[in-house]
């Protein structure tokens, strides 16, 4: 009897499921990427900051980082009276609005650390980072040295701009970011890109302000910086209107109640010294001579301005009143830094105020920031709002 021959079973597939998987898809069809491992990459930024004050901007950038993701890598050295800063983070976000101390946020690309003397154009034009650009800032550090290397930078300008409008990477398009070239001494050079919503609109983040020969004092400039800094051109149509009312506290010499008077506003200037110039006998000027700590108005005022040299903790403790008894409706005021913890009296300074409105239920924005025009101090910005 024939026998007939049996079919032979499969051979068991022998595999993980993904192996499975791999093998019944389409020839054409890709893997899937495999996930790295190890640290997240790491982004160096580049901040300008004012002389003397590089340990507080990188760790008040550090401290913003921090607080989104905790993990950073070895920080770059810090050195002092530089004008500048780096950090390292990790997969964080720095805003340039939230940081204080920070002029410009610049998220660096390369550094050259020997340049030549003769062809500095061609290893920096290697150095830049990809893409096309909005601008082309050639910057150095607010320092002596930094100012000694201006000229070169002048210079150097439109050489290094002639090649990349040829090249077709400078664009008239403000969406784009800038381009920077920043060089911290004769030898070296960053080159790094900025993005035009989340930095200074300024060179250097810079805004300099001429001194009016009728103002009393240089700390008008202070005053004119803030407007200039916060408020842009149609909050500053709106909220500095003539006829409005300011109240300034510490106004003596008057160089901060001349910016309201300038706009036809009237201000009640409290101060025991003396006010100067044409701010002594003003038309739009009440001078009282009291104490700005014990001053209650009798009707409210538009705007509350105050630069009275007292420690932070004080100052924040009577704006936060001045808010809370709806004595005024917008502020720009100085909180005066000590030497040591600077970042510490600061944010103890804007907590405070922001727990006395908050307790109170009231709506507001705040914002911070240590101005060009300013020395050991911080301009705060304070204004209601509807929602």
């Amino acid at each position: 009897m024939r026998k007939t021959p049996q079919k032979k079973p499969a051979p068991r597939r022998v595999g993980t499921k993904l192996t499975r998987l791999l093998a019944a898809a389409p020839a054409n069809t890709p893997a899937p990427a495999a996930r790295p491992r190890g640290p997240a990459p790491l982004s160096h930024w580049l901040l300008y900051c004012r002389t003397g004050f590089e340990k507080d901007c990188a760790e008040e950038a550090i401290s913003h980082a921090r607080m989104q993701r905790p993990v950073l890598a070895e920080q770059p050295k810090t050195l002092a009276d530089s004008g500048y800063a780096l950090v390292a983070i990790n997969e964080q976000s720095l805003v340039y609005r939230e940081l204080i101390f920070a002029r410009q946020l610049i998220r660096l690309h390369q550094t050259i650390e020997a340049l030549p003397e003769r062809d500095r154009l061609t290893p920096i034009l290697a150095a830049l980072p990809p893409g096309t650009f909005s601008a082309l800032w050639l910057e150095v550090p607010d320092t002596n040295e930094g100012k000694t290397l201006s000229s070169f930078t002048r210079r150097f300008h439109p050489l290094l701009e002639t090649v990349l409008k040829e090249q077709g990477r400078l664009i008239d398009d403000i969406r784009l970011p800038r381009l920077h070239v920043f060089f911290p001494d004769k030898s070296t050079a960053m080159t790094g890109i900025s993005d035009p919503c989340n930095s200074s609109p300024y060179i250097m983040g810079i805004h300099r302000q001429s001194m009016p020969p009728e103002a009393p004092s240089r700390s008008t400039l202070k005053l004119a910086e803030a407007i200039d800094v916060f408020l842009d051109k149609g909050e500053q149509k709106r909220l500095l209107r003539a006829g409005m009312t300011a109240v300034d506290l510490g106004a003596a010499p008057g160089g901060w109640t001349w910016q309201m008077v300038r706009r036809e506003m009237r201000v009640t200037a409290v101060d025991n010294g003396p006010m100067k110039g044409a701010m002594a006998k003003h038309p739009l000027v009440e001078h009282l001579r009291q104490d700005g700590f014990r001053f209650i108005p009798r009707r409210a005022a538009d705007w509350l301005i105050c630069d009275m040299v007292e420690k932070p903790a004080r100052v924040s403790e009577l704006i936060g009143n001045w808010f809370a008894h709806g004595w005024c409706r917008h502020a720009i005021f100085n909180l005066k830094l000590p030497m040591k913890q600077r970042i510490v009296a600061v944010n103890a300074a804007l907590n405070g105020i922001r727990s006395r409105l908050d307790m109170e239920g009231m709506n507001y924005r705040m914002s911070a920031k240590q101005l060009y025009h300013d020395r050991e101090e911080v301009t705060v910005f304070l204004t209601r709002t509807r929602n």
